[in-house]
C-alpha cells in the first residue's frame, strides 16, 4: 500500500466500525495529584507476564507525567448503566471525581465503584507510537464482577446482546409417542417450558443495561409500590431476602434508590427514569411475544394465571 495521506475523519469513520468496551483510567501521583480519562483503547496484551495497553494522546502531557510519577494505574471497565460517568471523565472538569465513590488501590489510584471489571497495575513500558503514547501496564490484580459492560460503535454508546443465532434451542431428541402425549397434555410442565421459552429472550436484553436480575426486579417493584419495605419486596419479587437486601444495597449505591425515614425505600429521580426504561422493555417484548393472540385471549389468558396464583 502507498504511504498516502489520509482524511483523517474517514479513517476515524472506518475505525469506529470496531465495537469497543469503554473504561476511565485512573491514576494518582504521590503528591495526591489524580487524573481519569475515558478510554476506549484498552486491550490485552499478554497473559504471562499478565500485561495490558491503552494509548494516550501526546497532548495529554500533564497526564502522563501523573502516571509517570504514580507508576500505577488503574483501568476500570465501564458497566452498562454508567453512561454518565463516561460522559464525566471524558469532559473538561475541574474536579472530574466531584461526588463520584471511588477508592484507592494499589499507587493510590482511584477505584470506582459499580464497574464491570477493574484493573490495577504498575507502568510497564511507554512506546512512542505516532501522535499517541502506548502505555503498557503489567497486572498486579484484578476484580471481576460480571456487570454487561458499556460499549462503544461509531460514535455511540451501545449495549451487548447475545447473537440471535445463539439463542436458537437445539432440536429436541426425538420422546417416545407416550411420553410426548403426556408432557404436551401436562399443564404444569407447559407452563415451566413457556416460562423458560420466555426468560430466555427477554433476560439477556434486560440484563444489557446494566442492572443484575434481581436489581432490576426490586427496581421495577418500587416503581409501583408505596410500601418498598423488604418483607413486601421480598413477597411480590419472589426472591430470598439476601438477594432482596444486596439488591437494595447496590441500587443504593448507585443512587436509585433511598432510604425512608420511616423505613422501606424508594426510588431516585434517575431511578424512576431506569425503571421507565424497563417498563418500555418489558412491555415491548410482551406484545412481541404475544403478537399472534387477540386481546380476548390475552384477557382469559390472564384471567386464568390470576386464578392459578390465589389458588397457590
Amino acid at each position: 500500500m502507498s504511504n498516502q495521506a489520509f482524511d483523517t475523519h474517514a479513517l476515524r469513520r472506518a475505525l469506529g466500525n470496531f465495537a469497543t468496551g469503554i473504561t476511565v483510567v485512573t491514576a494518582q501521583s504521590p503528591e495526591g495529584e489524580r487524573i481519569g480519562l475515558t478510554v476506549n483503547s484498552f486491550n490485552s496484551v499478554s497473559l504471562d507476564p499478565p500485561l495490558v495497553l491503552w494509548s494516550l494522546d501526546k497532548r495529554s502531557v500533564d497526564s502522563l507525567d501523573v502516571i509517570r510519577r504514580a507508576n500505577h494505574f488503574a483501568v476500570n471497565i465501564l458497566a452498562a448503566d454508567q453512561l454518565d460517568l463516561s460522559n464525566q471523565f471524558a469532559r473538561p472538569h475541574s474536579d472530574k471525581f466531584a461526588n463520584i465513590d471511588y477508592r484507592e488501590g494499589p499507587g493510590r489510584a482511584p477505584l470506582l465503584e459499580g464497574c464491570a471489571a477493574r484493573f490495577h497495575c504498575t507502568l510497564h513500558e511507554t512506546v512512542d507510537a505516532g501522535d499517541h503514547w502506548i502505555l503498557i501496564g503489567r497486572v498486579l490484580d484484578f476484580d471481576d464482577f460480571g456487570r454487561a459492560p458499556l460499549l462503544y460503535h461509531q460514535g455511540a454508546y451501545s449495549l451487548v446482546l447475545p447473537h440471535p443465532r445463539l439463542q436458537q434451542r437445539p432440536a429436541a431428541a426425538p420422546r417416545e409417542p407416550e411420553l410426548e402425549s403426556r408432557l404436551a397434555n401436562n399443564l404444569l410442565y407447559l407452563m415451566l417450558q413457556a416460562v423458560n421459552a420466555y426468560q430466555s429472550a427477554y433476560l439477556p436484553k434486560q440484563q444489557a443495561l446494566g442492572l443484575s436480575v434481581s436489581e432490576a426486579r426490586v427496581l421495577i417493584l418500587l416503581s409501583v409500590l408505596e410500601d418498598g419495605r423488604e418483607e413486601r419486596l421480598q413477597r411480590e419479587s419472589s426472591l430470598p431476602g439476601s438477594e432482596v437486601r444486596e439488591a437494595l444495597e447496590n441500587l443504593e449505591h448507585a443512587g436509585l434508590v433511598a432510604a425512608q425515614e420511616g423505613g422501606g425505600y424508594r426510588l431516585s429521580p434517575v431511578g424512576m427514569e431506569r425503571a421507565r426504561q424497563y417498563w418500555a422493555m418489558s412491555e415491548q417484548e410482551q406484545a412481541q411475544v404475544f403478537a399472534e393472540f387477540d386481546a380476548s385471549q390475552i384477557e382469559l389468558f390472564k384471567q386464568i394465571l390470576n386464578s392459578i396464583i390465589r389458588r397457590a
